[in-house]
Order: structure tokens, then sequence, then C-alpha cells
């Protein structure tokens, strides 16, 4: 997997290093620890990272090997990341939530050298220990003390038994850093692949787009097992910023982390802002320290875009993007002129809008976009002709519909997958949502398509009300219909649910919905 440039100065490893030695005193980490919490500064956390790579090291991980983890947000799980780096090992992040058999395909695809995960996770660990073809060694991150009966390794033990001096390794820009699993909503999962030179540029460049500085105080609320974690937290590593990882997303402590820690940067997925504004103790004078909020993962509702620039003004931006290596930012600067857009490509990024035949299609036309930039990745892990569907000749072919304005503004449509085909016509959820979401009962929509003998699919749409509300199914899905701009866009029904099933990431899980729905899970009311 070859890189453009071919130097061994684009290695992640060195940042914390370069730190060490130019920042000691500047508080470098903020993470979780027990049912407590540490600090340390770059010099500490790099001392830190040598000791887990050394120990590492010991267990038989070398340039080229992979390293999983099925952690929760922990000081073991971001210094396992950095640990790897400096080994020229590729962390694979694996989501907590993960049964026995979705560990042991991934497992049997990655093929790890080591396996970390937690006491708590002992029984499903076991059961895909015994199944599987080759042998890892297995670390516990919460191991009580040392190891454990069983073959169980102690993280603790092996920490403190390994020296703080840097491991010696050979790294280079085109080694592996990380191996991303999709959500896997099609099929098994697959195994994005992050070279050092990939994560240089998501550093470089998203650095550039935030305005993250070596004093910004950068937060981390979700999984970092997610790809969009790294969208802040490479730029606050390039930097030098502070890194605050929380260990989970709860909006009171949320607010209270950014006015304790003076937070000036931070993502959320969609449905996290949303439980920010409408948490009971929301106060934006306790943010006044943001000075930007980074939307990504799914398009944020209009209705909730123009709240937040109310409320917090000058600091919204949104990311439109793919783990395979494409983005789009709307600036803090363009997002209230732009509202409706997720922006255009940073510096040294390209896109396109091409029809199904291949050609470029002009603004205002809807079409796949296309883009390409110094993230995209080499590929998918052991995967060569999903590969060759998804690159081609050096441009990522997304599967979302968009389309852009006179001045190059992105607006997305849709997934390709999640549009309906009603009589023939075309339906895109995107649309129904933003209409649902200006509902004053109303706090989450999402809209997919159902089978129908007449029309070959037609919407419903799955709703989770504002705490409070007691709007009846039928009346909302009457007010929906009322206000569409057109018949076919029109709801069959409203599934009124407590909340949306979502992946690690946050994101939504509409398929899931699907389910619910014939199953009868959803609440119609």
């Amino acid at each position: 997997m070859d890189t453009p440039i071919a130097t061994n100065q684009l290695v992640m490893g060195s940042l914390l290093e370069r730190h060490a030695r130019y920042r000691p005193r500047h508080v470098a980490v903020v993470a979780p620890l027990g049912d407590g919490g540490v600090r340390l500064t770059w010099r500490e956390f790099d001392a830190y990272v040598n000791r887990w790579a050394n120990a590492l090291a010991g267990l038989g991980v070398g340039r080229g090997d992979r390293v999983a983890t099925v952690l929760a947000n922990s000081l073991p799980l971001l210094a396992t990341y950095w640990a790897c780096a400096k080994l020229g090992a590729a962390v694979v992040p694996l989501s907590p939530l993960l049964n026995a058999s979705g560990l042991a395909s991934l497992a049997a695809d990655a093929t790890p050298r080591v396996i970390i995960g937690s006491r708590s996770q002992l029984a499903m660990l076991g059961e895909v220990r015994d199944g599987l073809a080759f042998a890892p060694a297995w670390v516990l991150a919460d191991a009580a003390g040392g190891d454990e009966p069983g073959g169980w390794r102690s993280y603790a033990a092996l920490l403190e038994a390994a020296p703080g001096t840097p491991p010696q390794a050979r790294v280079e820009a085109g080694d592996l850093f990380t191996i991303m699993y999709s959500s896997g909503t099609t099929g098994l999962p697959k195994g994005i692949c992050h070279t050092h030179f990939i994560r240089a540029m998501y550093a470089l460049t998203l650095a550039s787009s935030y305005r993250i500085a070596p004093e910004s105080v950068v937060l981390h609320t979700g999984a970092i097992v997610f790809n969009g974690a790294m969208v802040t937290m490479m730029p606050a590593f390039m930097t030098g910023a502070t890194y605050v990882l929380q260990r989970a997303f709860d909006p009171a402590e949320f607010v209270a982390t950014v006015e304790r820690e003076r937070v000036t940067h931070t993502m959320m997925v969609p449905a996290q802002i949303i439980a920010v504004l409408s948490s009971p103790g929301f106060d934006a004078g306790r943010l006044a320290s943001m000075q930007c909020l980074l939307s990504l993962g799914a398009p944020l509702p209009l209705e909730w875009k123009e709240r937040l620039n109310r409320l917090l003004p000058g600091r919204f931006h949104e990311l439109y993007g793919l783990t395979e290596g494409f983005v789009t930012i709307l600036d803090r600067d363009d997002a209230v002129r732009k509202a409706g857009s997720v922006g255009v490509p940073p510096p040294f990024y390209d896109m396109r809008i091409v029809g199904d035949d291949g050609r470029d299609l002009p603004a205002g036309e809807v079409g796949e976009i296309v883009g390409r930039g110094p993230i995209t990745m080499p590929g998918y892990y052991s995967r060569p002709e999903q590969t060759a569907a998804a690159l081609r000749e050096g441009w990522l072919y997304t599967g979302d519909l968009g389309y852009v304005d006179d001045e190059g503004f992105l607006y997305l449509v849709d997934r390709k997958k999640d549009m309906i085909d009603s009589g023939g016509v075309k339906v895109y959820p995107k649309d129904v949502e933003e209409v649902a979401s200006r509902h004053p009962d109303v706090r989450e929509v999402a809209v997919f398509g159902i089978p129908h003998e007449r029309w070959g699919e037609t919407p419903v749409a799955a709703v989770v009300l504002r705490p409070g509300a007691s709007i009846a199914a039928d009346e909302l899905r009457d007010w929906i219909n009322a206000r569409v701009a057109a018949r076919y866009q029109r709801v069959e029904r409203v599934l009124l649910m407590d909340d949306f099933p979502r992946n690690a990431a946050g994101k939504t899980l509409k398929r899931e919905m699907r389910a619910a729905f014939w199953e009868g899970r959803g609440r119609k009311v």
C-alpha cells in the first residue's frame, strides 16, 4: 500500500515524542480511569505510551501486525492507538457492543496478534477464543491484579513491567495505522485501511479547517472506536492541544465538562447535539468557551441547525464524509448563509457529481457524490474486488446522492440505497424528515420505505417525541402529509418509538427500524 509521499517523517508516533520534548508540562490527556480520571502531561503520556508499546512488543507485536481492541473509551484504548503508531502495527478498534459471532468474524478477518477486552466480557471473549483458528494473546484492560487463570494477561501488570524508553521500531508513512470496520449494513463489515500518511493528512487538513491550535482543548464524548473520532483526535495530537476523553456521552456531563475544562472544540453526532439542546439543564452561557462544535455522522436537521446557530452563534461546523476517505466541511462562517449545505471540500480535495451514465452533472442536478483527496483509503483490508468497486481511477464513489449550487456548495439528498421508489417516483427520505422535524413535539425522525402492493414502496416515519409530548401517531402523520411538497412524499403511517436503534457511532440504524415495523415493536398510538 504505497503512499504518494515516501518519507519517514509522516509517522504519527513521532508526535508524542515531539510534544514531550517541546511542551513537556502542557496537559496532553484528560482520560477516564476506573471510577476517577487521570491528567497526563505530554512527557507523562509519551512515557506511558512507550511502556505500553514495549509491553505489546513483548507479546510479539511488530511492524505490520494487528492489535484489536474491544473496549469502551478509556486510557488503555487511547494508549493502544498511539503505542501501535510507535510500533508500526495497525490498531483494529472494534465495538464493545459486539456479540461473540460478530467479534469472531472480524477477528478471523483481521487476524490480530493481540486482542484487548475487559473482565465484563470474559464469557464472550472465551467463546470467541475457543473458536478461532489462530491463537492471539488475550489482554484484560481492567484485570484486578496480575495475570488471571486461563491465559488472560493483565494490562496493568504488562504495563508495570515494561520500560518507558522509546521502542526500537522502524515505521514508515505507508505502514497501516488503523483498520476501521464499517458498520456492516450489508454483509460482513469491511476493514477500511488508513496509513500513517493518511492520518497525518487528517491532522494537517482538518486542524486548519477547525482552527485547532496548541492552546485548544478538544473534548470527545462519543466512542473513539468510531472513525469520526479521528477528525478531531488527529488534529489535537498534531498541534499538541489538550485532549479530553469522556467514558460515554451524557448531556449533563457534557455541559459540565465544557464549563470545567474550558473546552474549545468538540465533535458530536446529531442525536447527541439534539440531546444537549433538549436537556433540562442546558444553558448556552456554560458553553461560552466553545469555538467549534462539529456535527458529523448524519445530516443535522435544519430545525436544529437553526436553533444551534441562534443559541451558540459562530461555532457550528458540519462535516460530510466517509471513512473510506473523502470529506466536505461547512465552515462556521458559512453556517447561516448556507444552512442547508454540508459545505465544500477542504484544500487538496476534489469533488464531482456524476450521473448514472458516468458523466459529470452541472450545478443543481442530483447525482452520485464522487471525491478524492489525501485521506482516501488505499483499499479495504483483503478485499480487492470491493476495493475496485469503490475506487475507480483514484476517485471514491460514495453511494450518496447530492448536488452542488452555483458556488460549489454540496447539498445532500440521500443514500442511494435509502431512496424510496414509490410508483416509479424517487422519494428522498431526507426531504420528508426535514418536514417532520419541524413539528414542535418531534425530537428525532427517520423515514424509510416499506413494500406496498400498489406503489412498490411507500414511506413510513419513525419518530421519537420530545419529553412530555403526547401527540397521536395518526395526528402526526396527517400533520406531516399536509406539509410535504408532493403527494408521493406522504407517509403511510408514523411509528412512535422510545428511542432509535443506533450503532457504536450513534448513527441511526434504519434497517432495524424496518424489522421493528414488521415485528410490531414500533409503538403505534
